[in-house]
């Protein structure tokens, strides 16, 4: 997208900074490197009992109970905690403590804790009660060729798809993915006055300005601050 275009761009401007002030000379000048023009698209964040039918959806969709209880219990966990989904699916059984406080390591090797539910932590334990075989990861393929091999992990191709799915059959009109989750889950604390140097906590931000795009993604709270604040409404 065009914010990671313009992130390389940047890189590239310093670099080149660089090269003339230890006397090389570059082929281009750092001015002819120009940021891409960026459009702000708003985030649209599904309605809290839409998320929570995508989320229990599995149990309805899918024929086979343990895959319908393992599907579930992912989005459960992307929910309640914010992660991204390259941590979810990197997830190791001994990250998770008995109280549901879960180790991850981000973005950069940047370390944080993230917090279960009771109701993920439930789903999670019921989940994990199915699983006979010893292998550390957390959510495992039940099919296909490396799917007994010990080694292998749900991929994140996988999850998207089935996500896309339920709510396709749900008839959810807002765009929904395993991000939106993540979404939904900093719009979500927000809108309940949760403290939006916490927020960046929890999602491992480095900065609370993206942070600030996750947090203000909704109308109807953006509608409910103006009806309670705005001095002629009282």
């Amino acid at each position: 997208n065009s914010y990671s275009i313009n992130r390389m761009l940047s890189v590239l401007r310093s670099y080149l900074k660089y090269l003339i002030e230890n006397d090389y000379k570059p082929s281009i000048s750092p001015q002819m490197v120009k940021l891409t023009k960026t459009t702000k698209t708003h985030p649209q964040v599904a309605e809290l009992k839409d998320i929570i039918r995508l989320i229990e959806s599995p149990t309805e969709f899918e024929k086979n109970k343990d895959v319908a209880l393992r599907n579930r219990v992912m989005m459960e966990v992307l929910f309640a905690t914010g992660m991204r989904i390259s941590e979810l699916i990197n997830l190791n059984r001994n990250q998770i403590d008995d109280s549901g406080k879960i180790f991850i390591e981000g973005k950069g090797r940047k370390q944080r804790f993230v917090y279960l539910t009771e109701r993920a932590k439930a789903h999670l334990e019921k989940y994990l009660r199915t699983r006979a075989d010893n292998h550390p990861a957390l959510f495992i393929p039940y099919r296909g060729a490396n799917a007994s091999s010990g080694t292998a992990r749900i991929s994140d191709n996988y999850l998207q798809m089935k996500i896309k799915k339920y709510r396709e059959r749900l008839k959810i009109n807002v765009p929904t993915s395993a991000h939106s989750l993540r979404h939904g889950f900093a719009t979500y604390l927000a809108e309940n006055g949760a403290n939006p140097a916490a927020i960046q906590i929890l999602l491992g931000h480095e900065s609370l300005d993206t942070t600030t795009r996750y947090v203000n993604a909704s109308d109807r709270y953006a509608e409910r601050t103006h009806k309670k604040y705005h001095p002629l409404e009282k």
